[in-house]
């Protein structure tokens, strides 16, 4: 157990931290560094494609398979872990275990290379997976150490504290790559990778410090208690059901959610092939820049967006933002200079935040009055996961298919319009 009652501010301090520790692998390896990277490396041979068990894939496209796949898995691991773990007990043994393993594959980035990709990939794809399931279990604590008048607040603390982190780190990244000849770039982003992974690592150990131990509880893992998560989804999918409002809401935000994942997935990757950049340094300073833009104008966007949605109501404000996502995503089509990409990146990140956060508070609003909220969430956040796989993957056979990313970010406008049409359907649009 932790020294320290719940509620007291260290326990909530060091519950915040692990967003410090994190979350230089969302933005480092997920949205700035390692895409800049990626699309070098297959520049630098020559090529824009990779054999995978005899199949042709082009070097985005697959990608942004392995992506999807890293969310199947999560999604499918997710119910059954965390299930085990409020069993016996041992729920900080998996936090550790999940950023351990995300953390050292950072580190294994290092070595991503054109000459072995089954190992280079299986280092992002495990990645991913370290870092989404850390959060499975770090998300799960906000109840235990927490109590419901604090949650809020402590949460958004975690996310204020993850943002300056990883833009620290990041800015320092963007140095080491900026002040070395071009030759020297490359390796300058390999050493990125490792710093990521040595960051996250190291810090959480502050968190894990404060952190309840848990109490072993000695029960066996049987065959019901792995399926029990999945029984638990089950009978929320079954009450989801029988409320109209919140069978509507899920339906729309299934759709327009997977289109706004699937854009802040691969948006630096269409930054890095599809804009006609002077110079290969002009290039990588132009994306990280774009990012950074983008985490500074989403602060802006979601306090805009929570001021709105006070004023003309939840769903309102939702259905503008999906009619926004889709006219940028038209616009993605026709950009090609530095600075329609600047222009767009800035508008991304205006919405990009709003859109979230307003999305899960709605949820919230709608729920059931007693709900187990725990199984809510854990379903919201499977919906969410499966979204994600299915937007990455519909962008990833569109870019394969018509050897073109420009095809897929519109096709990704056509979910934005489904979404505001599903909005539309959702009763009382007054909340």
């Amino acid at each position: 157990m932790s020294q320290f009652p719940k509620g007291d501010p260290k326990l909530l301090n060091a519950w915040a931290f692990y967003d410090w520790a994190n979350s230089v692998y969302s933005l480092v390896i997920t949205s700035a560094i390692f895409p800049i990277f990626y699309e070098a490396i297959f520049k630098i041979e020559n090529r824009d494609y990779v054999d995978v068990f005899g199949y042709h894939f082009k070097d985005t496209a697959m990608i942004t398979f392995v992506t999807a796949l890293a969310f199947l898995l999560v999604a499918l691991m997710s119910p059954i872990l965390s299930g085990i773990a409020d069993y016996v007990g041992n729920k900080l043994a998996f936090l550790r275990f999940f950023c351990y393993l995300g953390g050292l594959s950072c580190i294994s980035l290092y070595w991503f290379n054109v000459d072995n990709f089954f190992l280079s990939y299986t280092a992002y794809l495990l990645g991913l997976i370290g870092f989404w399931g850390s959060l499975v279990f770090y998300n799960s604590y906000l109840p235990d150490i927490a109590y419901p008048e604090q949650q809020d607040k402590v949460s958004a603390r975690g996310f204020s504290m993850g943002y300056i982190g990883s833009t620290i780190l990041l800015i320092l990244n963007l140095a080491m790559v900026m002040l070395v000849p071009d030759e020297e770039k490359i390796e300058m982003m390999r050493y990125s990778f490792v710093m990521v992974g040595i960051w996250w690592i190291g810090f959480s150990h502050v968190t894990y410090h404060y952190l309840p131990k848990g109490v072993a509880t000695g029960h066996k893992v049987t065959r019901a208690v792995v399926l029990d998560g999945y029984h638990e989804l089950i009978k929320v999918w079954k009450e989801v059901r029988q409320n109209l409002v919140l069978k509507r809401y899920l339906a729309s935000y299934f759709v327009f959610i997977m289109a706004v994942q699937t854009v802040m997935l691969i948006a630096t990757y269409f930054g890095a092939e599809e804009i006609a950049w002077e110079t290969e340094s002009q290039k990588t300073t132009g994306l990280i820049i774009s990012i950074l833009v983008i985490q500074i104008v989403a602060v802006l966007g979601a306090f805009l967006t929570s001021r709105a949605s006070g004023k003309f109501g939840n769903l309102r404000v939702l259905i503008f933002l999906n009619m926004f996502w889709a006219a940028l995503c038209g616009f993605a089509f026709f950009v090609e200079t530095p600075n329609e990409f600047y222009a767009t990146a800035g508008f991304v990140g205006l919405v990009m935040g709003g859109i979230q956060s307003l999305a899960r508070s709605t949820y919230s609003k709608y729920l059931p009055e007693t709900p187990d909220t725990a199984s809510y969430f854990s379903f919201y956040d499977v919906t969410e996961k499966i979204g994600i796989v299915i937007g990455m993957s519909v962008y990833g056979i569109i870019d394969q298919v018509t050897d073109s990313m420009r095809n897929s970010i519109v096709f990704l406008g056509v979910f934005f319009v489904i979404g505001v049409l599903l909005l539309l359907r959702v009763p009382g649009r007054k909340q």
